[in-house]
């Protein structure tokens, strides 16, 4: 990470700090840090026809190409690339990338851990798990135990199992800021779609006694939704959004009191305004839009900005002033828009995506965007620059069902938490903290 940049941010807050402050705690006899020093070992040892996986391009570009054959700098010699088949360990062109990246990726987890450890404070996580027989299951994790050298969290699970996949899901504030969690579970064979609000005190010992009370629990039924959205907005008060195929569903939880608006593509990401009574949506045929809810859903009138990408838009944020909106799509790109000139910016280059659904986390505060590539790589870039800040390599193999899942906190445990990064990879959990 650029140390005078981090710190130029930082100068009027906590203060200056060491160069590549962001590092992982984790138990120096981590599993997957010996899975990733044996891959290391297994791949300085591989069969001699294989294509070396250290060499760069660089080496290959003085030598002419031959079609069909593939030239190793390291062995000085041409390799014949064969087509996908059944053969033992074929040399493909998908092979020899999938090499190129987890020798990548080894190199770079060798740097992360070069750099030192550190302490952070604790906070609470929602979270939401495949299980093998179908269906999801969530919790709240516990973070009052994260400390050096080991890294202990306490999964809370709720009473109440799901068979249905959880297609989107966020913190509600019903009864206080984040009372609740709202669901939106994928409808199953006859059962339909539905939105779910589940109090977050029905996790066991997830709060102090006497601080979380239990609150309304209720569920509106609903098509498949691809997003939801809880408002804080004083003229939508108690209500949330859902993203449908081609149509937004405002629902009022208490009265029940719902509106529809009509699009022309499926909406895969929501989010309220706060001070301006605006829901900003983003759909799958690139538009961006926001809808006016004092206006009603009666004419034309309710669509109040509209901006365009050139793919399916996965993830809008408001900034906090509410004049900027950073929004990124499945082409990789992420787009910076002046709301009050509808044009963009600033773009943040470097994030990977070709079709999947990757969500934005931004955090004004410590000046940061992080996203999650389909690459697997965690990027980390200067809100106020673009310039890109941290690359971390997942801790696993890159793969499309290991994905990570990020959190970031500008906190990380409350008032006086340090900014952090937990990085969630198949059943295994990481921190990264600035300190």
């Amino acid at each position: 990470m650029n140390k005078n940049s981090w710190q130029s941010r930082r100068r009027h807050g906590r203060g200056s700090h060491q160069q590549n402050p962001w590092f992982r705690l984790r138990d120096p006899e981590d599993r997957s840090h010996s899975q990733a020093a044996q891959s290391a070992q297994d791949s300085s040892h591989g069969d001699d026809e294989s294509p070396s996986t250290s060499s760069g391009t660089a080496g290959a570009s003085s030598v002419p190409e031959l079609p069909g054959f593939y030239f190793d700098p390291e062995k000085k010699r041409y390799f014949r690339l064969l087509p996908g088949h059944n053969n033992c360990n074929p040399l493909t062109k998908e092979s020899i990338r999938q090499k190129e990246m987890e020798s990548k990726r080894l190199r770079l987890l060798e740097e992360e851990d070069k750099q030192k450890k550190a302490d952070t404070n604790s906070d609470r996580l929602f979270t939401v798990n495949d299980v093998k027989v179908g269906g999801s299951k969530y919790g709240i994790i516990n973070l009052q135990s994260l400390k050096t050298p080991t890294l202990k969290v306490f999964m809370h699970e709720n009473l109440y199992f799901t068979n249905r996949k959880v297609n989107s899901v966020c913190w509600a504030s019903l009864n206080h800021l984040d009372s609740h969690i709202l669901l939106c579970l994928m409808g199953l064979a006859e059962t339909p779609g539905c939105a779910t609000l589940l109090p977050a005190s029905l996790f066991v010992n997830s709060h102090p006694a006497g601080i979380d009370r239990p609150g309304m629990l209720c569920s509106f039924r609903i098509p498949g939704a691809w997003s939801c959205a809880w408002s804080l907005n004083i003229q939508a008060n108690n209500c949330f959004s859902t993203g449908l195929s081609r149509r937004v569903l405002l629902t009022n939880v208490v009265t029940g009191h719902r509106q529809s608006f009509g699009t022309n593509s499926d909406v895969l990401a929501q989010q309220f305004a706060l001070m301006v009574p605006l829901l900003f949506n983003g759909c799958r045929s690139g538009e961006i839009f926001a809808i006016d809810l004092r206006c009603g859903n009666q004419g034309k009138e309710w669509k109040a900005t509209r901006l365009f990408h050139d793919s399916a838009v996965t993830s809008v944020r408001i900034l906090q002033d509410e004049q900027y909106l950073m929004a990124s799509d499945m082409a990789g790109k992420i787009k910076l828009w002046d709301l009050r000139t509808t044009k963009c910016i600033r773009q943040y280059e470097g994030h990977v995506n070709e079709y999947a659904y990757l969500p934005l986390h931004v955090h004004e505060e410590e000046g940061v965007l992080v996203a999650v590539g389909q690459d697997c790589y965690t990027r980390i870039w200067s809100l106020h620059d673009a310039h890109l800040l941290r690359t971390i390599p997942s801790p696993y193999p890159a793969s499309k069902a290991d994905i990570p899942s990020v959190a970031f906190s500008s906190r990380l445990g409350g008032s006086r938490g340090a900014p952090g990064l937990l990085m969630a990879v198949g059943q295994d959990l990481y921190c990264y903290s600035y300190s």
